[in-house]
């Protein structure tokens, strides 16, 4: 089952100070952050200890149990293979290193405690955001991504109600933590990636089949845009103009075509619900040496994912399913 996917969908607040909730749309958010809305229920700002925080929307459809297995979840990786059928982290380290880690029992462990933790799976928009906040923060904007659509099998057995997000700073999460025996999958509010929206912490051997796609997708970027966006970047000068004054020896003035790529990015990002207009501009900035018909063709691509993500959907569709988890089936 497919959920609407819509990036701009309202968020529900929850005020840590006075109880009151209330539905927002992300401008509101996006004014909330700079100080210039406060609670209605008591008139707090942001900077408070206890200032409103998203929450989950209790009308979230993935609330209901029964339908947590029959949803479709998300994941972007840069891993061809995710989730392996036979994962070994401890198969790509070195002699060096393992004696640095203990020798054989200290490998043992560490590869242990990996294949411990929880796996995240969430909505669609989740799955963008997160390979938009990949590119920009983590260096991945040269990198392969991959779309995967999650299928749970029909036993799967849910823990009641809903936690926040269980992640470390690096989003480890030990399945056990939010996991008890005899529970599957644990449903958490997701702070990251679509802030507000509902994703799944589980263990590998509950996912039962994976779909995958190359995104952003191979020709699906808007012809018009991506002609006239080479066109305006190959008639700009490739050659910055010598800044003057004291910070000429600190500061290399960009060129501009690469002043120009900003404002293309910009403008394309603009379109775009106010929370993704920085992570999409900054996923694929246009810089020195860039070739102009390859990066207007990834842009545009990229905002594909979010502008026309049925499109998207489409293509994931006429992929073949890969199973994965051969858990029995309970009595």
């Amino acid at each position: 089952m497919e959920r609407p996917i819509d990036f701009s969908h309202d968020r529900h607040m929850l005020c840590g100070a006075c109880g009151h909730q209330w539905p927002v749309d992300l401008d509101w958010i996006d004014r909330w952050d700079q100080a210039e809305e406060t609670c209605p229920g008591c008139g707090i700002t942001c900077e408070h200890e206890d200032s409103p925080r998203v929450t989950v929307d209790p009308d979230d459809p993935a609330l209901d149990d029964d339908r947590v297995a029959r949803f479709f979840w998300y994941h972007t990786t840069t891993q061809p293979d995710w989730p392996p059928r036979n994962f070994d982290p401890a198969a790509s380290l070195n002699s060096e290193t393992r004696m640095r880690m203990g020798g054989d029992e200290g490998v043992a462990e560490w590869a242990a405690g990996q294949r411990a933790k929880a796996l995240h799976v969430g909505t669609y928009e989740s799955a963008v955001y997160n390979m938009l906040r990949r590119m920009r923060d983590q260096s991945d904007q040269g990198s392969q991504f991959y779309l995967y659509r999650v299928h749970l099998p029909p036993s799967v057995t849910v823990r009641e109600g809903w936690v926040m997000d269980p992640g470390n700073f690096v989003g480890d999460v030990p399945l056990a933590d939010v996991c008890p025996p005899g529970v599957d999958v644990a449903r958490y509010l997701n702070v990251h990636e679509d802030p507000g929206g509902l994703s799944l912490a589980l263990g590998r051997d509950v996912i039962a089949r994976v779909q995958r796609l190359a995104v952003p997708l191979s020709g699906a970027w808007n012809e018009s845009w991506v002609r006239d966006a080479i066109a305006a970047l190959k008639g700009a000068g490739g050659t910055a103009v010598p800044a003057t004054g004291r910070l000429a020896r600190l500061l290399q003035p960009p060129s501009p075509r690469v002043v120009l790529g900003r404002e293309l990015s910009a403008a394309l990002a603009d379109q775009l619900p106010v929370n993704l207009r920085d992570k999409i501009a900054s996923a694929a900035p246009f810089t020195e040496g860039d070739d102009p018909e390859q990066w207007a063709r990834c842009t545009s691509s990229l905002f594909g994912l979010i502008s026309d993500a049925g499109h998207v959907l489409a293509a994931l569709d006429q992929q073949d399913l890969r199973e994965v988890g051969d858990r029995p089936a309970r009595s």
